[in-house]
């Protein structure tokens, strides 16, 4: 079972770490991120926006605004991820054969990515208005070695994969290519890439899976407080050109995150919520 086992994120002193997970708390909510001021809060909601007014006019702004869900989207998402006495989100097994793997008929999404890549804290501030449910982010890159079922209500399971790259569990293809071939119920598997590294050879042989598989994905892009303007605008356009030439079961826009901010994890849940059909847009997308 998974523990949490808090560590330092931006922050150099781990006495300092109690201040982030306050302010993090605090932001888990679009109820607080209301409070702030209008570009602070765009920011923080809509990650993508930000970036795109700086990009040249000849590039279609379209592209990057295919799911755009209105405020009272995002406030519908948020109570999917809201528990309560009649909507328990909590862990409920891992697995490391097919075999194991808990029979559930709900929708299911499942996160993968390379060792390191921010995916435990992406869970983790995905569930941070379930404070109750335990994900652990460690320091050692690798660390997730079976496949985590976590079932929010009867509404969906999200799944926890093992990290691919050099920490990847030595029966790593062994336990993932099975689930994600057989798996009835997975409606979309969540890729994510390193905002700071970009794409790497470990990603493009899980993009080529997904293919192979015929799996709906969608690439998500961590640890955006960390990378540069400059470098998060070559990236997107990057990624946009990868997906439109080289993939055909992707999902046309890359989600930006911050899991230590939160930008971007409200926008998450929404399109989590929505691609599991939990939640009938408000607003009708492009």
């Amino acid at each position: 079972m998974l523990r949490i086992k808090t560590q330092p994120l931006l922050l150099t002193h781990r006495s300092c770490w109690p201040l982030v997970l306050q302010r993090g708390n605090r932001q888990a909510s679009i109820k607080h991120v209301c409070l702030l001021s209008e570009k602070r809060r765009q920011g923080l909601l809509y990650p993508l926006s930000g970036l795109v007014e700086h990009l040249s006019s000849q590039v279609n702004q379209a592209e990057f605004n295919i799911f755009h869900p209105s405020l009272e989207d995002l406030h519908q998402a948020e109570t999917l991820f809201t528990p309560s006495s009649k909507h328990v989100i909590d862990y409920s097994s891992s697995a490391v054969r097919m075999d194991h793997v808990p029979i559930l008929k709900q929708p299911e999404v499942c996160f993968m990515g390379r060792s390191n890549v921010g995916k435990s804290s992406l869970i983790r501030a995905l569930f941070s208005l379930a404070p109750e449910v335990d994900v652990r982010v460690s320091k050692t890159p690798g660390h997730t070695k079976k496949l985590n079922f976590f079932t929010v209500g009867k509404a969906f399971t999200l799944v926890d994969m093992p990290g691919y790259g050099h920490m990847a569990p030595r029966d790593f293809v062994e336990m993932v290519e099975p689930y994600l071939q057989e798996r009835q119920n997975l409606v979309r598997t969540f890729l994510l890439v390193d905002g700071g590294a970009g794409l790497q050879k470990a990603d493009l042989v899980a993009v080529e899976m997904c293919e192979e598989f015929n799996l709906p994905f969608v690439l998500v892009v961590t640890k955006i407080d960390r990378t540069r303007q400059g470098a998060l605008l070559a990236l997107l356009l990057q990624l946009r050109d990868f997906i439109k030439n080289q993939t055909s079961t992707c999902f046309p826009q890359p989600f930006l995150v911050s899991s230590v901010q939160f930008s971007g994890i409200y926008l998450l849940r929404c399109f989590i919520a929505h691609v599991t059909g939990n939640l009938q847009l408000a607003t009708k997308q492009l």
